[in-house]
């Protein structure tokens, strides 16, 4: 299973753009791929993407491309239960295990 790039689907107004488009910049790094930002394309997740109970999906998501294929890898930011702070060592971790990369 080979990462070809990541992508980023965002909206830079939201909260969680500056969590996750810095944990993106992270992983394209350390997995040496290239990361692709896209704001706001709403038919993008709406295709690929994790939907809620209503069919709608949300912004942001993390997805990699992998064998020719689009996979979501990070939908949700995992929060810390003490500091109910983003856990973003935790959301790397989740993004790694889901790509089926060792952490």
């Amino acid at each position: 299973m080979a990462v070809k790039k990541l992508i980023l689907v965002t909206a830079k107004h939201l909260p969680q753009h500056k969590y996750f488009e810095s944990l993106a910049k992270q992983l394209s790094k350390e997995l040496n791929v290239p990361l692709d930002v896209i704001e706001e394309d709403y038919i993008f997740v709406n295709t690929y993407g994790e939907k809620d109970e209503f069919g709608m999906a949300w912004l942001p998501q993390l997805f990699a491309e992998i064998d020719g294929e689009i996979k979501p890898i990070l939908t949700r930011l995992p929060i810390n239960e003490r500091t109910l702070d983003v856990d973003l060592e935790k959301a790397r971790a989740v993004a790694l295990s889901t790509l089926n990369v060792k952490v």
